[in-house]
């Protein structure tokens, strides 16, 4: 990497106007830039650099399913490989390392030599995030060797280890903010706090939730039961307690008034960065409507649905999987989950016209994308804006849900802890706590999919396609109904609690998806520990679970090298037949500057053509093996 000590450029944000020059020349070291500046300072920038999590989504949305994308940069990533020489992927990387980097180091640094505790704990708090987040995008990293001054080359640590210290700097920023601060900060944290505004409280929730989202990271590992589900177990329950705590980065919405694109969330029309060139999957329009299709497993073809000759259905053209996991296609109270009109777009109501009548919101038609193209196997997925090409972008207006201008930035919700919580029970074998949690989980992502609801009107532009009363009437419905409500200990199964974990961190959650996709090995089956070149696939096809097998956790999904109708495409070459299982480290930074520590990496070189393909710690059973046979 380059040199990480670097300052940001924060001047801008600093006023001297009530200091003399005298003073002002006093303060700092360097001639040519403020290198000491208060810690709160560093905070508001900090925090909106936060919306790199979303920029890193344009590849781990792909990855997962979620999304499909024709993105010349991108498509490399639905196809499970590497764009070499680029930098895409890598936000989070950069922002972590460079960003973040000395800024975050020097607000905490000098808040805990000033006796700033809750400043400290906050920053301490983001650190650990940080940590957290880009040890499972990208596996081992430079840790220990991170921000030292003036050295260039960095080498690398574990993921074990980094996964470690991300708790341990989430309980050290618990410590810091438990800790009697006497500072008179006024606004100072308030005013530059663009997550929780200076709520302590919420943070110490935070770092819990951060320890939580760490150790879920890890419960297909052989131990996990033994070593790490109690400390998750008792994390949840000092975590979020409600949808009130879901921290999320706050963002202007500025419209065409703002003097900067970062005035308005980075997915919303006016920046164009979704477009037309990314489209909801079709797995992911499966999952939320009850059409996962049922599948001959002699001919791994899909079963063509039987109709009376002439009343064929071109939008049910398959039969359907007898068990639907989140929802089913028949259109009475507790079937339908209305998160599907606000997670998926449609371009159905383009006028908003009887959007507050629920039998016609319940009518509503979604078609997905495949990996790369916006036609899927029954039709072509609109935008994420609910329309089909880029002409009339004035037609979407504000944007709609997650996708308007002024739509926070997610970073973790109390749905997630829930289902991390659950899944922790059920891997215990507490089916009745484990119930009781992912029943929470469910209900929690319901309100907050709703909090972000804001309805269209006839003769407006942009906005939700449903009203809040009757989203929260077919809510209730749903949560009563038999997809959740009359669940049972006995009915709840781990696809339950995985896929409707899923469905709440779409899109804006990708990233930890991704994880547990991984960790799962994408449900390929194989023999022995883990899956490997000639045991879960080839140069040139991949074995597959059927829906029928009790132990595939994803129903529905299957991988595109899969020997299923719809797949059956091969890997880039230097894939060998493999998965992705890790983006690479930023390029401009250590495959400019560091390859003898990636040619170092093991059981694959972080130089090897398929290094992406290498399977990260928290998915092994046990320990990374020095090589693979």
């Amino acid at each position: 990497m380059k040199k990480l000590s670097i300052i940001a450029m924060l001047a801008a944000s600093l006023s001297f106007s009530a200091t003399s020059c005298d003073d002002y020349l006093d303060v700092n070291e360097s001639v040519d830039a403020p290198d000491k500046i208060e810690g709160y300072l560093y905070l508001a920038g900090i925090c909106q650099n936060l919306q790199g999590l979303y920029y890193d989504i344009r590849a781990t949305g792909p990855l997962t399913q979620m999304m499909g994308t024709g993105n010349a940069t991108y498509t490399y990533y639905a196809q499970n490989y590497y764009y070499a020489g680029s930098d895409a992927a890598a936000e989070m990387f950069r922002v972590h390392y460079w960003l973040h980097g000395m800024n975050l180091e020097n607000m905490i640094n000098q808040s805990v030599a000033a006796g700033n505790w809750t400043l400290a704990g906050i920053g301490t708090a983001i650190k650990a995030f940080d940590w957290d987040f880009i040890t499972k995008m990208h596996g081992e990293l430079p840790y220990d060797d991170a921000f030292i001054n003036g050295q260039l080359s960095h080498s690398y640590n574990t993921q074990e280890y980094i996964m470690g210290k991300a708790r341990e700097l989430a309980y050290k920023a618990i410590e810091y903010l438990e800790m009697e601060d006497n500072s008179n900060y006024g606004s100072k944290i308030s005013g530059n706090d663009h997550i929780y505004w200076g709520d302590k409280d919420k943070w110490i929730k935070f770092c819990y939730s951060v320890i939580v989202r760490n150790l879920a990271a890890l419960s297909n590992k052989t131990d996990f039961v033994s070593k790490y589900a109690d400390e998750l177990i008792t994390a949840a329950g000092k975590a979020f307690q409600s949808p009130d705590d879901d921290a999320t980065v706050y963002v202007v919405g500025e419209g065409d008034k703002g003097t900067y694109s970062g005035g308005n969330n980075f997915w919303c029309p006016r920046r164009a960065n979704l477009s037309n060139s990314y489209w909801q999957h079709e797995y992911a329009v499966a999952v939320m409507t009850g059409t996962v299709p049922k599948y001959d497993e002699a001919s791994a073809n899909k079963v063509i649905a039987e109709y009376p000759e002439g009343e064929e259905d071109e939008y049910y053209p398959y039969e359907l999987m007898d068990e639907q996991i989140i929802c089913d296609t028949v259109k009475a109270a507790g079937h339908f989950d209305p998160r599907v009109v606000l997670k998926l777009a449609t371009t159905d109501s383009a006028s908003f016209n009887n959007i507050d009548k629920e039998n016609v919101v319940m009518t509503y038609k979604y078609y997905g994308s495949s990996f790369t193209s916006s036609s899927g196997s029954i039709g072509t997925a609109p935008s994420f804006y609910g329309r089909k090409s880029t002409a009339n972008v004035t037609k979407d207006g504000a944007g709609r849900w997650l996708y308007r201008e002024g739509a926070p930035y997610i970073m973790m919700t109390y749905a997630e802890i829930q289902f991390c919580l659950a899944e922790a029970y059920w891997k215990k074998g507490d089916k009745t706590n484990a119930l009781a949690a992912w029943k929470t989980a469910v209900a929690a992502d319901m309100e907050t999919a709703g909090n972000y609801l804001v309805a269209g009107s006839i003769g407006n532009v942009g906005g939700d396609k449903i009203t809040k009363n009757v989203y929260n009437k077919l809510a209730d419905a749903y949560i009563a109904g038999p997809y959740v409500g009359e669940m049972t200990e006995d009915d709840l199964t781990l696809s339950h609690i995985m896929m409707q974990k899923w469905v709440a961190l779409y899109p804006w959650g990708a990233n930890e998806a991704w994880v547990d996709m991984r960790k799962y090995h994408y449900d390929i089956p194989y023999s022995g520990e883990f899956p490997k070149n000639g045991d879960g696939w080839d140069n040139t096809s991949m074995n597959h679970k059927w829906d029928t097998d009790p132990t595939k956790v994803y129903k529905g999904l299957y991988l595109a090298p899969m020997q299923v109708q719809g797949r059956k495409s091969s890997y880039n070459t230097n894939n060998e037949g493999a998965p992705c299982y890790r983006i690479r480290p930023r390029y401009n930074s250590e495959y400019m500057w560091n390859k003898p520590s990636l040619e170092s990496l093991k059981p694959i070189s972080g130089m090897a053509a398929n290094y992406q393909c290498s399977i990260p710690w928290f998915a092994y059973p046990g320990d990374m093996p020095e090589s693979i046979d």
